[in-house]
This record gives C-alpha cells, structure tokens and sequence, in this order.
C-alpha cells in the first residue's frame, strides 16, 4: 500500500487560533501511521488541509491540479470589526481575511468541514451552499486529560463562575460586562455562599482595573496560563460561561465539558447544539446578538442558578456529554475518513 501523507497550511491571519487543533490531529493521524507536512511543495502528499484559509492560493492551486485533494476546515468568519469602533489596519486584515476564507471554499474546497451546524447556516446564509459534499466534525478533546479526576482547589466558602477566552480585547471585552452582571445579580438571589468570577486570558491592565472598581471583590484575574493549567482550573469551578457570541466551536466549552464542569452561555452560536440540558443551561438572548444589542442577565443569571444549585445532577451530565461526542479520537478518525475516505 501506497505511504499515505496528507499536507496541513497554515492557517490566514484573522480567524481564532488553530496550533491547538493542528498539533492535536497532527499527533493523532501518526499514531494511525499517516505522515503530515505543513508545506504545500513538499510533495507527495493525497490530501490538503487547510485549517481556515492561507494565502497560498496559488500552491492549493497546484496541488489540486496534481490530484490531491483539498478539505477546508471552517469555524466561523470576522464580524465584530463592522460593529466595533477599530483602526483601519484591523477592519482590512479582517476583511482581508474573510476573502481569503470564502474564496477558497467557492473555487479551490473539493470538501468543506464545519465546526459546527451553526457555522454552516451561517456561511451557508452569507454565501449561498457550496457545490461540493460538505459535513460538519466537532473539535476534540483528549479525555484522560481533561477529566473531572484530577488536582484542583475548588473553593469551598464561595462559588466560582469561570471565564475561559484567549483574549478578550477586539470586541470581546462586552463578555466581561455581562460576566459582572452575572455575578452581581447572582450574589442578590439568595445563594447560601458568595460568588466570584474567575476570568483567564488576555485582558489590558486597564479594563483589569476599571472593572474591578465597578465591581469590587468579585472578579478573579488569572490571566493567561498555559493550556496544561486548564484542567485544574476546570475542576476548580462550579461552571463555565461561555461569553463569545456566535461561537462556531469554542474549546473552552468542551475542555469544560470533559472536566464535568457545566456550561451557562446564552444561546447564540453553536452553544445551544454543544451544550444538552444535562450538561448546562441556555439562555435566551433576549436581543439581536449580531447588533451587539445588551443581552438579557437576568435570563442568564437564572440559568446559571439552576446550575450551582444542582451541581450533583449537572456535572456528571457535563462529562457524559464530552465522551459521546467530543472525543478526540472520534474527531481524529472522522477528519482521516474525509481526507484520505479510508
């Protein structure tokens, strides 16, 4: 039998980062024996994929003229800089970046995968359906290390509301308004304990500042950690929210699934497909979420106290959720299928 090897590019600038999903299915398809390079001249190779977009339209070009054959994996596209007062320089490179995405899902794909159902109405609603097969894969995680059995310091003379973002800068900062409120209006319901918000990833020093004088004594500034800190971290809460608007796929929300941690998110994205009644709550919106219109707390925050309230019933629902569906495995063996159709 022929070596099999596939080719994954690098992704364009502009949509979330993907080195994660590219070294876990790239470690994935060698334990099945299946090579991968991450350049396009580096051939032979049967399968392209390019994760996103890249601006090498010229080399997927070429290598789908020499028979390979080329999958896009797409999450979502750049949105918050047509609501979001930025400079010039960051409206183009999103728009830039969203070119690059669309083109090669219209002329160059022979196969598109989506994150997520949501990701596919959605670009199937901007730019019509493709006329190539399509389907969509879930991302992964791996289950033995994000598990609910493991060190963590769960607190146990408050509850602990995490907020797991890579960055929350470029639009993203409105998450932490509604994580305040969340909080605040949790702390008048009754709740026999405090509660906090603890918030990792990127956020200026000076939003850091200006919230905590808003809201003295319940936010938590973490800030960024590595990504083997993150189980112990999951396993240190009582739930997730889940503050990006129209998620495609967010690895936050399934890295917490698989810790038994619930997830709370209102219910734009992907959330509603990812997160089942036994795993979390959805809440209703309440308003346009692609206008950046203010979302409903008080929806959110009655969801969220449902949660803490019954942690014994949502938790081991939250796991049993990650292993049916968010497998890495599962994800590994499914992209193998489309790229190689072994």
């Amino acid at each position: 039998m022929a070596e099999k090897r596939i080719c994954l590019t690098p992704r364009v600038q502009g949509v979330g980062g993907m080195v994660s999903f590219s070294n876990k299915l790239a470690a994935g398809l060698a334990q099945r024996g299946i090579q991968v390079t991450y350049d396009l001249t580096n051939t032979p190779y049967q399968a392209v994929l390019v994760i996103g977009g890249t601006r090498q339209l010229g080399g997927l070009w070429r290598a789908r003229r020499h028979g390979a054959r080329i999958v896009q994996r797409l999450d979502g596209m750049n949105w918050l800089h047509r609501f979001h007062k930025s400079d010039l320089r960051h409206y183009l490179r999103s728009e830039y970046g969203n070119w690059i995405l669309s083109t090669i899902r219209a002329r160059l794909a022979g196969y598109v995968i989506y994150q997520s159902d949501f990701s596919r109405r959605w670009w199937e609603r901007i730019y019509g359906p493709t006329r190539t097969s399509n389907s969509v894969i879930y991302n992964g995680v791996d289950l033995h290390t994000y598990s609910p059995h493991g060190p963590h310091d769960c607190p146990e003379d408050r509850f602990r509301l995490l907020m797991v973002e890579g960055s929350l800068m470029g639009g993203y900062e409105s998450g932490l308004g509604t994580g305040a409120g969340l909080v605040e209006q949790l702390g008048r319901s009754g709740l026999a304990k405090p509660v906090e918000l603890m918030v990792v990833g990127r956020v200026p020093t000076a939003l850091q500042r200006a919230w905590s004088e808003k809201s003295p004594g319940l936010l938590n500034w973490a800030g960024l950690v590595q990504s083997m800190e993150i189980p112990r971290i999951d396993r240190s809460a009582h739930l997730l929210f889940s503050s990006d608007l129209n998620a495609a796929c967010p690895n936050s929300v399934i890295e917490a699934l698989a810790c038994g941690l619930p997830v709370v998110s209102f219910d734009t994205g992907a959330l509603p497909e990812l997160v089942t009644p036994s795993a979390g709550r959805i809440a209703c919106y309440g308003n346009d979420p692609w206008k950046l219109d203010p979302p409903d707390i008080s929806a959110l925050a009655k969801a969220a106290l449902e949660v803490l309230q019954n942690q014994a019933e949502f938790r081991p629902g939250a796991r049993k959720r990650a292993e049916e569906v968010f497998g890495l495995d599962l994800m590994v063996d499914e992209y193998l299928h489309v790229l190689l159709e072994i």
